[in-house]
């Protein structure tokens, strides 16, 4: 018995969509706009509780060190931590970071950094300073903005690691 609808053309029709989708995924994730966001459940509570969590291949492991190095004076703020915990947060940060396994994405982001330099702050970048150049001063005072560090309120899917315009 013949079927009304030869399932050949419908299978090699779904298996070139499946591809398609799988490719422009891949491109999307391999765009310049992409840092893989933090998976690390200690890392989402406690940096988490604070402030948006930003991908370890934003900065290199020297700066992760240091920040975590010093975290009774993280900016402004007393965020000391339990010693053990440090090192495990400290452990995930650096072994994502820009400079390790992270750098398939952040190597972009800190390109032009001075091998000696460890930047703490992902706003000080030369990157990100040339991709938010245009942005009004009166922009990053908005009540919704506040701060250059506020990501989501620019890029809504920024924690889940896409910094696209949207």
């Amino acid at each position: 018995m013949k079927t009304k609808f030869p399932l050949r053309p419908i299978l090699v029709a779904g298996l070139a969509l499946t591809a398609s989708a799988l490719l422009w995924t891949e491109a999307v994730a391999d765009g310049k706009h992409f840092f893989p966001p933090v998976t690390d459940t200690k890392v989402v509570a406690e940096c988490g509780s604070c402030h948006m969590t930003f991908s370890p291949a934003m900065l290199p492991a020297r700066s992760w060190q240091k920040m975590m190095g010093d975290l009774g004076k993280h900016f402004g703020d007393d965020a000391s931590i339990d010693p053990q915990l440090n090192a495990e947060i400290t452990a995930y940060l650096v072994n994502n970071a820009a400079d390790a396994n992270g750098g398939r994405y952040g190597g972009k982001l800190t390109r032009g950094i001075a091998a000696t330099s460890a930047p703490l702050r992902i706003t000080e970048l030369p990157k990100w300073q040339r991709e938010h150049r245009e942005v009004p001063a009166w922009e990053w005072r908005h009540k919704e903005v506040r701060s250059k560090a506020n990501c989501v309120a620019c890029h809504v899917d920024a924690e889940r690691g896409y910094y696209d315009d949207d």
